[in-house]
């Protein structure tokens, strides 16, 4: 039996409505407050290093694609925020830097509407968990978040530091001092009303969860620095805590289909995060030798344009026609 032209016409045009009524939603609703512009992240080489930031980053492009986020990364390889290092950093060669040294300069500069801050792995100095290294990671931390504040910044949302993999004893050896740290920040959305998005338990429990089926299963080689799946995991958590439905997502590109040359999208963001990630270490400074030489802003600001272009392009060619 056939169904009626009517009937069929009539429900061709709800399904379009429905189409045109959730892409006009998801242009238009954000995790983020009015009028937020810059996104700042701090954090330590995890950050640095950046995939997670990426994704996050092409994930709001293909999502929100009517807004338009500058996505500051100051990530510093070694950083602490409690100023606490081994005597033999780096073979000797350097100490641990320390947050509080570059803070201002870093806030002056970026002016940020939102921050993402991750420290702890650095602050316990891979050592069993001690009163003597916690309590300059707790005071560091609320130091931070009232340096944040005085800025304005609409939204302060610190995360808990992502798992370490310890080489003999799995989550069992530093990831416990790491427990405690994470432990203490999550009760600050209680006691002071913090913002935490909580990355250190799902990434635990993902890697114990692989280890069941294969105890060879690693998301760091070196026990510390994640590969992509583990930077994938930062930012699934990061997604989830802002709202975003991603929790059955295996990855970063899966949860951009909605934007069909989504791959070009985020090969775009990734050259320019590599770009600017240095560009804003040589313009707001710091003490930790090794680092590559960003470019001048001037020049930096002029790739970021470029490339800007080039993904509002995509944007526009890829948007649905009414």
């Amino acid at each position: 039996m056939k169904a009626h032209p009517t009937y069929v016409s009539r429900f061709a045009l709800l399904l379009s409505l429905i189409f045109l009524f959730t892409f006009t939603q998801a242009q238009t609703n954000s995790p983020f407050p009015q009028a937020t512009k810059r996104i700042l992240f701090l954090g330590n080489s995890i950050t640095y290093a950046g995939s997670y930031v990426i994704d996050i980053e092409s994930y709001l492009i293909a999502h929100y694609p009517k807004q338009s986020y500058e996505i500051i990364n100051v990530g510093l390889p070694s950083e602490t925020v409690s100023g606490l290092s081994e005597p033999n950093h780096a073979d000797g060669r350097f100490p641990r830097p320390d947050l509080h040294e570059r803070l201002d300069r870093v806030l002056a500069q970026t002016k940020p509407d939102v921050v993402f801050a991750s420290y702890g792995m650095n602050d316990g100095i891979s050592l069993p968990l001690d009163e003597a290294r916690f309590r300059p990671y707790r005071e560091g931390m609320k130091w931070l978040h009232t340096e944040l504040e005085k800025t304005g910044a609409k939204r302060i949302i610190f995360l808990t530091p992502p798992v370490h993999d310890d080489k003999k004893l799995g989550t069992k050896g530093y990831n416990l001092t790491l427990d405690a740290y994470s432990n203490w920040l999550l009760a600050q959305r209680d006691s002071l009303k913090w913002e935490v998005a909580d990355v250190h338990f799902p990434m635990t429990s993902y890697l114990d969860e692989k280890r069941k089926a294969d105890p060879s299963f690693k998301l760091a080689k070196d026990g510390v620095h994640p590969n992509k799946i583990g930077h994938w995991l930062i930012a699934k958590s990061i997604l989830q805590y802002l709202g975003e439905n991603v929790a059955n997502a295996p990855d970063a590109l899966s949860t951009l289909s909605v934007n069909p040359r989504a791959e070009e999208i985020m090969s775009l963001v990734n050259q320019r995060q590599a770009i600017m990630k240095d560009a804003w270490l040589n313009a707001t400074g710091h003490n930790r030798p090794e680092m590559r030489q960003g470019l001048p802003m001037s020049e930096a600001r002029q790739k970021y344009d470029d490339i800007e272009k080039q993904i509002r392009t995509i944007i526009a060619e890829t948007a649905p026609k009414r």
